[in-house]
């Protein structure tokens, strides 16, 4: 009677193995995007054994850095935002208020695996909610080191607000408020005169703007860009070509700006860190401070004697600011020299130009 069970079991087994090889597999079902974010950081935060990346507070302010000391153009006029950066030079630790920069650079844990977190941050973070009639309304403290006119070392001068009002669909004027100086009205077109004919008085009319790109963004274009980001990285190197200089540097200086100058998506955000993980010769820095003076760690790329880093938020890696320095002795200063700083504060959409979050300003 056993031996009987026993050819019976064996022949089921044998039946459902053939069976198993003609049938295709049972299809997975798949998450939910907010599920495989929320699993995607729990596996990265455990398999990176450092201290957790805690999701961003999800407050009407987006910190957020930027790169360099480069404006982009809202819609035709030059009215980018730069984000105070914390650049320290290659070997030396962050500058303190001075300026100068002192000593002990590290490239663990990896710019990679900081940028990593920031991606998983971003991509759980609120996402915009400015309309194509609003304005993203970005507020900042800036700094730019500046020369006399008969030469000299670069003088960098404490930061001041900045404030800026973009149109989210690039259609209509926006604003840019600086401490110290006159509102400057950003319009979306530029005005020109032209000539009917050799000798004719000039005539004024105007030029519309070029087409949004990566180096003229608006709210509206930024949304639409790719979320692959070997696709976004490709993206970028194109838009960026005619700029000149090292290419992977214009492409992490453009990131840079994207990141602290518009409101991106969060899976675009997300996107733009991982493509930036994509570039060679980014480091990382243990700790920097943003022109805000909030400290945190950073990811730092060095090019043509000039270095650029990206400050995030140690807890909740947060964009917070940028900052430039020079890494050789050149005519605008000393190996060390702060040559920008920047820091952005809040980012939110608005009715109008002049309006603060909450209804408040002109």
């Amino acid at each position: 009677m056993n031996a009987s069970r026993k050819t019976h079991s064996s022949s089921d087994d044998l039946l459902r193995g053939e069976l198993t090889e003609l049938l295709p597999p049972p299809p997975v079902p798949e998450l939910e995007p907010e599920r495989e974010h929320a699993l995607r950081y729990a596996v990265l935060r455990d398999a990176l054994g450092s201290e957790p990346a805690a999701r961003p507070r999800a407050p009407r302010a987006v910190r957020g850095p930027l790169p360099r000391l480069t404006w982009i153009a809202a819609p035709v006029a030059a009215c980018a935002l730069v984000a105070g950066v914390v650049v320290l030079a290659p070997g030396e630790a962050p500058a303190g208020p001075s300026g100068r920069v002192t000593a002990g650079e590290s490239t663990a844990p990896g710019a990679e695996q900081v940028l990593s977190r920031a991606a998983l941050a971003a991509a759980t973070a609120p996402a915009p909610n400015a309309r194509p009639q609003d304005f993203v309304y970005v507020k900042s403290l800036v700094a730019h080191a500046g020369r006399s006119a008969a030469g000299g070392v670069a003088t960098l001068p404490p930061a001041h607000q900045r404030e800026v009002w973009l149109s989210a669909d690039g259609s209509r004027g926006g604003l840019l408020r600086e401490a110290g100086a006159a509102d400057s009205v950003l319009s979306p077109s530029l005005p020109v005169y032209e000539l009917e004919h050799r000798g004719a008085s000039p005539r004024p009319t105007t030029l519309e703007a070029a087409p949004p790109s990566v180096t003229h963004p608006t709210h509206a274009y930024v949304a639409t860009l790719p979320t692959d980001p070997e696709a976004l990285l490709r993206l970028i190197r194109e838009e960026t070509r005619g700029d000149g200089g090292d290419a992977d540097q214009r492409a992490f200086r453009a990131i840079g700006t994207l990141l602290a100058e518009t409101w991106a998506p969060p899976k675009v955000t997300s996107a733009l860190y991982e493509a930036a993980a994509r570039i060679p010769g980014v480091t990382v820095l243990p700790s920097a401070k943003d022109a805000a003076g909030r400290e945190g760690v950073a990811v730092a790329r060095t090019a043509d004697g000039e270095q650029t880093q990206w400050v995030f938020d140690r807890a909740t890696s947060g964009f917070l600011g940028e900052r430039t320095v020079l890494t050789e002795t050149t005519a605008a200063g000393r190996k060390g020299t702060v040559l920008g700083v920047s820091a952005v504060l809040v980012k939110a959409a608005v009715a109008r130009t002049g309006e603060q979050p909450g209804g408040a300003g002109a």
